[in-house]
């Protein structure tokens, strides 16, 4: 699932369902915001401290109510019931994996310098690892900023067209552009991803979503998955 904005405490430019500690909202309000969303999966939720790096934490314990974020991790995986696994974004792309028959679930921050460090790659290698099958993974690309508003120098989408093929595009103006998620589509396919499904709702063009190059003090929505526990 994906949250929006809607029901929450925040105020002002977070206003009002940020789930971010670190973008300098009142850190009660998120706190109120999470036991929310907790509450409302019937779930507890580890949290990442998002670094824009490749680095994925294997989550094989429950969390405590209140548990810090996950330290420098832009993806998570798990196989264990009744955890959810968050992440936050404002823009980036939010992944969520599963392979529904192994039991095994991940969630993946794919801003353009991680998604072009290969964090989804590393995040499906580590459900391998807990016994996953790439032919088997069923994955959803989220909102995120879409390749007609998304404009770079042309310097940079040629960097991260080469280390992302397909992600290289020109903007409805005609400039330099990039569509993260159709790059990352072209990655899950070289991977042998075949159930490839996407949010189509771009974060700038939405209202009731975050977006940080709309409002740059901006809050963070949650793409959120876990394996049912009962």
């Amino acid at each position: 699932m994906v949250s929006t904005r809607a029901g929450g405490r925040s105020r002002g430019d977070f206003a009002t369902f940020n789930l971010s500690a670190s973008v300098g909202d009142d850190p009660a309000d998120v706190a109120a915001n999470r036991a929310r969303l907790h509450t409302e999966l019937g779930v507890p939720v580890v949290f990442l401290e998002q670094v824009h790096g490749n680095r994925v934490a294997t989550v094989d314990t429950v969390p405590d109510a209140g548990a810090a974020d996950v330290p420098a991790s832009d993806a998570a995986v798990t196989a264990l019931p009744g955890v959810g696994l968050a992440v936050l974004a404002a823009d980036c792309v939010p992944v969520l994996l599963a392979d529904p028959g192994a039991g095994v679930v991940g969630a993946v921050h794919a801003g353009r310098v991680g998604a072009a460090a290969g964090v989804l790659p590393a995040a499906v290698a580590a459900m391998e690892a807990l016994g996953a099958r790439v032919g088997a993974l069923e994955v959803l690309l989220g909102p995120a900023i879409c390749g007609g508003c998304y404009e770079v120098p042309a310097a940079l989408r040629a960097e991260v067209d080469a280390r992302l093929p397909g992600s290289a595009v020109r903007t409805r103006r005609g400039t330099p552009g990039l569509d993260l998620r159709a790059g990352l589509y072209h990655q899950l396919t070289a991977l042998g991803v075949a159930r490839i499904g996407g949010d189509p709702r771009c974060t700038l063009e939405t209202p009731d979503l975050y977006s940080h190059r709309r409002a740059p003090r901006s809050g963070r929505q949650a793409a959120i998955t876990w394996l049912d526990p009962r």
